[in-house]
């Protein structure tokens, strides 16, 4: 049976999604999850979650899937101490220095790779599966006949989400709010600017950014039938009314209910942009996805119905079995819940009857009024010896101590075995001054002025270099070439990139740059040495690492990290950082070009979107896929101060361009011989000063 796994960003929304029926629960507890601003969790109120849920039959996932620094990697071990010794069910997880602290602090509580890892592939689950993940949440873009090929060979558990908000980008893939307002999604503390408005080339009240909610629920049964362990709903910084509404409805459809006029008008009222979209699970991306929230007034009769789902009465959920003995010797009633954990309760000695017997029926009626607790009884059994009687009052007071001990037990916590987290050892990485590497987009930028750089590693896009193959193998004759690999494959797409990647090995390319753990399989297969680029949101010593015990020949620090940071981060392998270009802000299924032409017109060039403050986001084709990049308007440049990047330990800065001409790429590449002074019109210092929250 598919799970239905609820939103729980206050304890009255969690009441709410445990008394509308949902089977699990996801909450945060501190900073270190992706919902900062609800109301969350502290580490007491931790503990009785936890009770509340496990009383009611109900799991509880802990959310750690924010990107944490080394600072505060004591203070997250702690939390995950804390969380396995309450009782908690499993960790939804993003960063892979954090699933490493998890696994090894808490071996035996199950691990879950969040959204946030933008895991949209087969090969991407079986990676998170050697990690010692036991699920995977899919990224929200995939259709259903991707979801059904996923679930059906892979080795782990699929939750995919079924209900609420959608992203523009690819979870985990959008800086947006980070590098424009210093509040990352990344770090739990996305400002949303998606849903701002903004125009093509020029000013414009639209929405190009913002999507409607998902809604899944005309496809429940499939996706129960496909396989899907889990459905989930989105929703934490929710109010409780939304909560119950939406896993009312959901839980009713998976329990066998068509979906009724009654129940979409119920999604609608909760919240919706302008209404609902599935495009992306029936593969039909494009403008009728988009949509924004109106504001309305609040329907007061709405929200009172909602609340009185789960503060009226207890909705009973668990059902227990009950075993009464009624003989000379005395009386006794034995509790069972749906695990096997049973509890007895002594009663008084009956009396013999004088009038009327105590019959089997008599005794399952009052022992079934289980009014005002979590239980409804299934099953009465009992052992009458005839010819006597049982008060009311005693048969009610067995009862309800019964339960009550019951409760205790369902509420107790295991003793659960945490590890001390083993200090790892510190790489201080170069004391040289970085090599520069080069990244470009077009062929076009691959000039005679920018090979003069003579770049430790050129990164050029597989795609242009699968293309001709004279024009590769004299790259390669001459310069260290790596292909680098878009960020997004789907399922559908491998067999091509892996085609690709076959061809260029033939050509003499040995390395890959790799920005999603979809793609290490792969190019291991291919026999390619990986270098990790900054898709992979490396933020912290142990992610760092991790790459190490991948193998990984280097790995790009995330361009979110102040320089502090970078300088304290241990190089257990190269590291380099993006120290030039237009940082990549998103990457997007839905065509940004597309939204503006109404037709594909990603082969004539990138086209720029415009803010309300008038700042311009240029859009570039994904490599040579019908998906979309939006970068920043303004181009990151630190070649002026390379003397600060001298003392960072770094291995390689790196030269990024994206939608430079021919000519500027001479200039930039001469810039690097001969730096230039700061242009603060145009340029940025991005966040490696001001960090981000």
């Amino acid at each position: 049976m598919i799970e239905l796994l609820s939103p729980a960003g206050s304890m009255e929304a969690l009441r709410a999604a445990v008394q509308n029926g949902a089977n699990a629960v996801y909450l945060g507890c501190g900073i270190f999850n992706a919902r900062q601003n609800a109301k969350n969790f502290t580490p007491q109120a931790l503990v009785e979650a936890i009770k509340y849920c496990h009383i009611r039959g109900v799991a509880v996932h802990l959310t750690l899937n924010t990107l944490i620094t080394d600072r505060e990697a004591e203070d997250c071990a702690e939390l995950i101490r804390h969380a396995a010794a309450s009782g908690v069910d499993a960790f939804i997880v993003q960063d892979l220095g954090v699933v490493q602290m998890c696994r090894r602090i808490a071996p035996t509580v199950p691990v879950h790779g969040s959204t946030q890892m933008t895991v949209h592939s087969l090969s991407g689950v079986m990676l998170c599966a050697a990690f010692g993940m036991t699920r995977v949440v899919l990224s929200r873009e995939l259709d259903r006949e991707e979801i059904r090929y996923i679930c059906k060979n892979s080795p782990i558990e699929i939750e995919v989400f079924g209900h609420g908000a959608l992203c523009m980008s690819y979870s985990g893939q959008c800086y947006l709010s980070g590098v424009i307002g210093e509040r990352s999604g990344n770090r739990g503390r996305c400002a949303q600017p998606c849903r701002q408005c903004y125009g093509y080339s020029r000013r414009e009240n639209r929405h190009p950014l913002s999507l409607k909610d998902n809604c899944l629920v005309q496809h429940v049964k499939e996706l129960e039938e496909m396989g899907v362990a889990s459905l989930k709903l989105e929703g934490r910084m929710k109010r409780p009314e939304y909560v119950a509404a939406v896993t009312n409805v959901y839980r009713r459809a998976l329990d066998g209910q068509k979906v009724t006029q009654e129940m979409m008008d119920t999604l609608w009222t909760a919240f919706n942009r302008q209404g609902f979209t599935d495009g992306y699970y029936e593969s039909k991306t494009g403008k009728n996805m988009f949509g924004f929230r109106e504001e309305k007034g609040e329907d007061a009769a709405f929200l009172r119905r909602m609340r009185q789902t789960y503060e009226a009465a207890e909705n009973p959920l668990v059902e227990i079995k009950l075993h009464a003995v009624i003989t000379h010797e005395g009386s006794s009633l034995t509790a069972t819940d749906p695990e096997g954990r049973s509890c007895t309760v002594r009663g008084p000695i009956p009396a013999l009857a004088r009038t009327q017997l105590i019959t089997e029926k008599d005794l399952a009626d009052r022992l079934s009024k289980t009014g005002g607790t979590p239980y409804r009884v299934g099953v009465v059994t009992a052992d009458i010896t005839p010819g006597l009687n049982l008060s009311a009052a005693a048969i009610n007071s067995m009862r309800r101590d019964a339960l009550n001990q019951l409760t205790a037990l369902r509420g107790r916590r295991d003793n659960v075995i945490t590890l001390r987290l083993r200090k790892m050892p510190m790489f201080a990485g170069s004391k040289e001054r970085p090599d520069y590497t080069v990244q470009v987009t077009t062929r076009e930028q691959i000039t005679p002025g920018l090979l003069r750089l003579n770049p430790a590693v050129l990164y050029v896009p597989l795609h242009i270099l699968a293309e001709d193959p004279g024009f590769t193998k004299q790259l390669v004759r001459r310069f260290h070439v790596a292909a680098a690999l878009p960020r997004i494959v789907h399922d559908r797409e491998m067999n091509t990139l892996r085609e690709n990647l076959q061809e260029v090995y033939k050509m003499g390319v040995r390395e890959v740059l790799v920005g999603n753990l979809g793609l290490m399989l792969p190019a291991r297969e291919a026999g390619m040495t990986i270098r990790g680029d900054y898709g992979l949101n490396i933020y912290n010593s142990m992610a760092v690492y991790t790459l190490k015990e991948l193998e990984l020949a280097s790995a790009t620090l995330s361009f979110e990290m102040n320089l502090p940071q970078i300088r304290d981060v241990s190089k257990a392998v190269p590291c380099e950082l993006l120290v030039y270009g237009r940082l990549p802000l998103m990457v997007t299924e839905n065509c940004l070009i597309k939204g503006k032409t109404g037709e594909c017109a990603c082969q004539l060039g990138p086209t720029k979107l415009v803010d309300k403050t008038g700042a311009e986001f240029p859009v570039i084709r994904d490599g040579n896929n019908c998906r979309s990049v939006l970068l920043n308007g303004k181009k990151l440049s630190w070649l002026d101060r390379q003397s600060d990047l001298a003392k960072l330990g770094l291995w390689g800065v790196r030269l990024y361009f994206t939608t430079e001409n021919a000519k500027e790429v001479d200039r930039v590449a001469a810039s690097c011989v001969s730096p230039v002074p700061f242009d603060h019109g145009a340029c940025t210092r991005g966040l490696y000063l001001r960090g981000v929250n």
